[in-house]
């Protein structure tokens, strides 16, 4: 019987082996992203998409840091344990992650550098837009700005707020911008440190305006900052005073905020998802490549607004459509293995007839077993159900059904805690669907998928009508100004709430409370 039963395995093995000899080889590269955003979620979106775009079958894998440098080390070392063929890394700080990829690089794993670089040029290959460009031509625009103010006699105050400072984007974005300032002594320059985030901007902003000296055009180096500048510029009351520039140009931040003109001007910094994931495969493969590769980012103002805004929606909407495509292609093609595997599963268990016979045999002596053992078992189950001196220790144990709670299905559960994690959430401009997939314990995509069949819309589309509803009741309720309920409600800026406001409700915020 032993031997029998060894015969059957090392088939099962041999089989199985030869299944796999068969396959593809699938790249896999891991993708350490230093923190959120819409930006870096349209990188992700466009690697992603570019997975089957070509020759080779590629498994991208993505992990994010949100802006704390020793999680990001902790996921570099977890992606070079799971055996990836490939790192992708947006470093979050120069110096300590680059002692990280040292480490992968002593592995023999190539890694590619992309948007921000590491100290000692340690790594594979770097791919992504020129900061000091990005920044030299904020600069060159808010010189041609502030012409305009010098003509009329008037000496105006450039205020530039830079990222955290131990990132090379913000060294290089401030670089450029800095020697843009160069050589205009009928401007005043200042510049201020702050991190990546709108609450930084809006402190430094507000201080500024505080002390009496109002700049007249600031630099933030994202668009997310510019948000922050711009509720400072708000509160204090000086709307039209400060000109806000910014850098990233995404379709619902920078283009937007330019459009309603709360931003005289963004820079749309280039992604390169599918650039990212074409150099990786080149490196894979052998194919000859550049160590450094520059993509070229545009600088947007109110004249070319909005061809590039329209045209980015259009390319992220194909972009999402195509990973849906491929997420239900990837469905198909599991299914067809699995019945290729049923099938081979068939053809092997002919042979191992034999095998299972004798098999059947010891099961039907362990069955006889079985069932006198379970009659002496019932036997005993009786005694204790009919014994009165066991009644009373049952009756412990017998609870009514009208004592129990009725079921509630799993979709009702996962409602209220969406509900819940969004309303406890609500007032964060920054919250994204991953922040919420965390909370929830879901990925992205099956926080997606979950939300779209209970409700019939994507969890943007809910967050935004819960916020929506939720402003609608403050307004008939408080005496709060439109500015005061929109940044309760998480919205970045008024403008951006009036107008998703009235797309649900028919009319402007003021003409309902009016009303």
């Amino acid at each position: 019987m032993r031997q029998s039963v060894h015969s059957l395995f090392y088939l099962l093995t041999a089989v199985v082996l030869l299944t796999a000899c068969a396959e593809e080889k699938v790249y896999k590269i891991g993708v350490s992203q230093c923190s959120a955003g819409q930006w870096r979620e349209k990188v992700n979106n466009e690697m992603l998409a570019a997975q089957h775009l070509y020759e080779q079958d590629v498994d991208v894998v993505i992990t994010c840091a949100y802006d704390d440098t020793e999680r990001q080390i902790r996921q570099i070392d977890s992606l070079a344990n799971s055996g990836i063929d490939l790192l992708v890394v947006a470093p979050n700080e120069e110096a300590p992650v680059s002692d990280a990829i040292s480490r992968i690089r002593k592995r023999g794993i190539p890694v590619i550098c992309f948007d921000r670089k590491v100290e000692d040029d340690n790594y594979t290959a770097f791919i992504g837009g020129s900061n000091v460009e990005a920044g030299h031509a904020m600069g060159i625009n808010a010189v041609d700005v502030a012409k305009g103010m010098v003509a009329h006699g008037y000496r105006p105050l450039v205020l530039e707020i830079t990222a955290t400072m131990s990132s090379s984007p913000a060294k290089e974005r401030h670089q450029g911008f800095s020697e843009a300032m160069k050589g205009h002594p009928e401007l005043d320059y200042i510049w201020r440190s702050s991190d990546w985030s709108s609450e930084g901007a809006y402190r430094i902003a507000k201080e500024q305006i505080e002390t009496g000296h109002l700049p007249d055009i600031v630099f933030c180096h994202n668009d997310g900052m510019a948000t922050g500048v711009y509720k400072a510029v708000v509160e204090t009351h000086t709307e039209g005073k400060v000109k806000i520039m910014g850098i990233d140009g995404m379709p619902d931040e920078g283009l937007e905020y330019v459009e309603f003109g709360h931003q005289i001007a963004s820079y749309v910094y280039p992604t390169g998802g599918a650039e990212i994931v074409r150099l990786a495969l080149d490196i894979l493969t052998g194919k000859p490549y550049k160590q450094e590769n520059t993509l070229q980012g545009i600088l947007v103002v109110r004249e070319n607004v909005w061809p590039i805004s329209t045209t980015t929606k259009e390319l992220m909407k194909q972009q999402r459509d195509l990973i849906t495509v491929q997420d239900k292609l990837e469905d198909s093609l599991a299914l067809y293995d699995t019945q290729h595997k049923v099938l081979i599963g068939s053809m092997v268990t002919i042979v191992v007839l034999v095998v299972a016979i004798v098999m059947m045999l010891l099961a039907y002596w362990a069955r006889k077993k079985a069932i006198r053992q379970r009659q002496a078992m019932n036997e005993e189950q009786t005694l204790f159900y009919t014994d009165p001196s066991t009644r009373r220790l049952h009756d412990i144990f017998d609870k009514p059904e009208d004592d129990l709670s009725p079921p509630r299905s799993q979709d009702v559960l996962f409602a209220e805690q969406l509900n819940e994690a969004i309303r406890k959430n609500m007032s964060n401009p920054n919250l994204k669907m991953e922040d919420l997939g965390e909370e929830l314990g879901l990925g992205r995509v099956q926080l997606y998928r979950k939300v779209k069949a209970i409700t019939g819309q994507t969890p943007v589309e809910l967050l935004r009508q819960i916020r929506l509803q939720r402003a609608y009741a403050l307004l008939g309720s408080t005496t709060k100004t439109i500015s005061e309920i929109a940044f309760e409600v998480g919205f970045n800026t008024p403008g951006y709430f009036s107008k998703c406001f009235k797309e649900q409700y028919g009319k402007l915020p003021m003409e309902l409370r009016e009303q």
